[in-house]
């Protein structure tokens, strides 16, 4: 069995799962009270079942909100310490695809990075398997419209997606449905899948970039600098 878990963006969600059956899962779109409803989602899923029962614990290690992020991997790290339970991070990108595998299609996965800038990576789906076709990053819409004019049929799914959708103004992409929209543990534990299994220390958020806090900082002591 393995628990499933994802707070990356504005919504949560926990899963246990056993291969590809589902025992138990949970989802909320509340916004980002990821303190307050994560915990109890996860022992919600468990009921009766021991965390030591666990094989291991998927988490969505980022990209995302950098609060969520934080808050999901540290809830998997500390559950994880109890039993010596290995955990399998994933991509959040990647478990957004993993919501499309019986399309056939390129999958834009996208969060929204502001700006106009978007976290994305892009997949294909094609005979219930789901390709990656590009790492994780930080791309403009710009950038984003130009890679997608290359293919013949695009979904745009995640948090970052109507906003991608309703500028990006192309004839081969389509808006995700609203239930199959956003991340969720049950395709995180799809995404974990033959991934690698790694001790609990070394688990850590995955971030593309500074938070907007480190950036502001950054140039604070930039501009603060004495000229030469």
């Amino acid at each position: 069995m393995i628990l499933s878990i994802d707070a990356s963006a504005i919504t949560a969600s926990a899963a246990l799962t056993e291969g590809r059956k589902v025992i138990k899962s949970e989802f909320v779109n509340k916004g980002l009270t990821h303190s307050e409803t994560l915990m109890p989602m996860i022992k919600s899923v468990m009921g009766d079942i021991p965390f030591s029962e666990l094989e291991a614990i998927a988490i969505t290690a980022g990209p995302g909100s950098f609060t969520g992020v934080r808050i999901g991997v540290a809830s998997a790290k500390g559950l994880a310490f109890l039993n010596g339970t290995p955990c399998i991070p994933v991509s959040t990108l990647e478990a957004i695809a993993y919501a499309f595998e019986n399309e056939s299609a390129v999958i834009c996965a996208v969060m929204d990075a502001r700006r106009m800038q978007f976290y994305n990576a892009l997949f294909r789906a094609e005979n219930g398997r789901i390709e990656r076709l590009t790492p994780d990053r930080a791309v403009s819409l710009e950038d984003l419209r130009t890679e997608l004019k290359a293919y013949d049929r695009v979904i745009i799914a995640g948090d970052g997606a109507r906003l991608c959708y309703e500028n990006i103004e192309l004839e081969n992409c389509v808006l995700a449905k609203e239930e199959l929209m956003y991340q969720n543990a049950v395709n995180v534990a799809k995404a974990a899948e033959n991934k690698k299994r790694i001790p609990p220390k070394e688990l850590m958020p995955v971030y593309l970039r500074q938070s907007q806090a480190e950036r502001e900082l950054k140039l604070k002591k930039q501009t603060s600098s004495p000229s030469p």
